[in-house]
């Protein structure tokens, strides 16, 4: 008997399905204000039942009424259940004949005009790369074809300027052969700047030369064919190699330092978004340190007093009143979840002030190791929701603006028991090349020995690590003649 065959059986396991609400919550937690706002413009379109609450000035005597009506209005909708008519009943009661149920749509007031305005000015200034590249791409004499793929050549370009990808991975993505990519890099590496487009920094290195009209010069040689050695500064067997005396490959390695390792990292980042801190850390005028949550593009929201009327009233169909319901829970949750991500961001900046605070003090030398996992535990959540909350925001600090995500730092600690950030350390390398003699450039084994005089102390390894990751050159390779 064959013993292939088909057979019906039932298994028991466990899967997480995230509801469409639970997912919108999780957005709303992860985007930046700005962001945000345009989010909850869009849901104000297609929700009826939300209306956002004009921005007016009121007096000081009326502030206090205000604030107890609102909380008082808050507190009876947290009470509402979808079922429970007899409230909304005693709100039709309430409710004023003369408000205008077709007169409930948005209502902008001057305030909504200026923040509208700082939106618009807060947009990153300054010329991207890619933007750059664009404008000369349109000024290219190429066909349609050739035009499009250098808009994703453009695109796929990392922050030094350089292609990631092979010809054949892009032939591949684009659907074409791969000699028409070919042709097409050739052209980008025509743009301004020089050496944008190439493969790695030997390619990079190479095509600014060649653009300089030195195809065939001992530095082109050089870079081209012995660049193990170039990278080793044997200068000994470069002239051996090349049969030329040890003084001209020195000249031509001053040619070399002349170049630009990194001709991409001169453009403003390609962000294309607005950056607008999300809260504030400051101190007051008693000297103490203050948290403020950034909440002027977050529309303040409610259920629209028209639509409960016609909800109590009784008149509406099956359908609608099913309709209604469902749109007054799905306001409900958005109000809760914009509450709750507000929560959530004022309580993680409060963390990391209560950790940072010789950062905000004295700057980046003081800042200290944290993570993720610390705070989730120190203000009761997951650390996924923390690593949610913290991305694509800002902070404004006494020190500059920063990413939330700048304060969670792996580090060290000394011999003192002193912690101390890996931004910190990294920062330090910067300092400490910035201030060498150009003729003389530090190695990476006396920069490990400077900072360990500082009880930073690291394997050189790692020094080298995080100078690449700034993106500086080797000692050799830095040295000016």
């Amino acid at each position: 008997m064959n013993s292939l065959a088909f057979q019906q059986a039932q298994k028991q396991s466990q899967t997480l399905t995230l509801a469409p609400q639970l997912q919108n919550s999780l957005k709303i937690l992860q985007v930046p204000a700005a962001e945000l706002r345009t989010s909850i413009l869009e849901e104000l379109q297609a929700n009826p039942l939300l209306e956002e609450l004009a921005v007016n000035s009121i007096s000081l005597d009326e502030h206090d009424d205000k604030q107890s009506e609102d909380k008082a209005a808050q507190e009876e909708e947290a009470n509402f259940d979808n079922n429970d008519f007899s409230i909304l009943e005693r709100m039709a009661a309430d409710f004023s004949e003369q408000y205008d149920a077709e007169d409930s749509g948005i209502h902008y007031t001057s305030e909504d005009a200026k923040r509208r305005e700082h939106f618009l000015n807060s947009l990153t200034e300054g010329v991207s790369l890619q933007t750059h590249l664009i404008e000369q791409a349109e000024l290219n004499d190429s066909s349609k074809q050739e035009h499009e793929i250098l808009l994703y050549l453009i695109g796929s370009l990392n922050d030094n300027g350089y292609l990631t990808e092979s010809i054949s991975e892009m032939a591949k993505t684009l659907r074409v052969v791969p000699d028409i990519v070919e042709r097409a890099v050739s052209s980008l590496k025509n743009f301004d700047p020089a050496g944008i487009g190439a493969r790695d920094l030997q390619d990079c290195l190479a095509t600014q030369l060649e653009l300089k009209g030195q195809d065939d010069s001992i530095a082109t040689r050089i870079v081209r064919d012995h660049f193990e050695l170039l990278t080793r500064r044997r200068i000994p067997e470069l002239a051996q190699k090349l049969n030329v005396s040890t003084g001209v490959i020195q000249e031509a390695l001053k040619e070399i330092a002349r170049l630009d390792p990194a001709p991409g990292r001169r453009f403003k980042q390609d962000t294309n978004t607005v950056v607008e801190p999300d809260v504030t850390v400051y101190k007051d005028e008693y000297d103490e340190w203050q948290v403020e949550l950034n909440s002027d593009y977050i529309p303040r929201l409610r259920i629209s007093n028209a639509y409960k009327e016609l909800l109590a009233r009784g008149n509406l169909s099956k359908q609608e009143r099913d309709f209604m319901i469902e749109r007054m829970r799905s306001g409900k949750f958005l109000i809760s979840s914009i509450e709750q991500r507000q929560q959530t961001i004022e309580s993680i900046a409060r963390e990391i002030l209560k950790n940072q605070k010789d950062f905000f003090e004295s700057g980046i030398t003081k800042l200290r190791p944290m993570t993720m996992e610390s705070i989730a535990q120190a203000i009761g959540v997951h650390e996924t929701t923390v690593s949610r909350a913290v991305a694509n925001k800002y902070m404004r600090t006494p020190q500059g603006v920063f990413p939330l995500k700048y304060f969670f730092t792996t580090g060290y600690t000394s011999e003192e028991g002193e912690s101390i950030s890996n931004k910190t350390v990294k920062d330090r390398i910067k300092q400490i090349i910035a201030s060498e003699t150009e003729t003389k450039p530090l190695s990476d084994q006396v920069i490990v020995e400077l900072l360990a005089q500082e009880d930073i102390k690291i394997a050189r390894r790692t020094v080298s690590k995080y100078r690449e990751e700034l993106g500086i050159l080797p000692a050799h390779m830095r040295r000016r003649y």
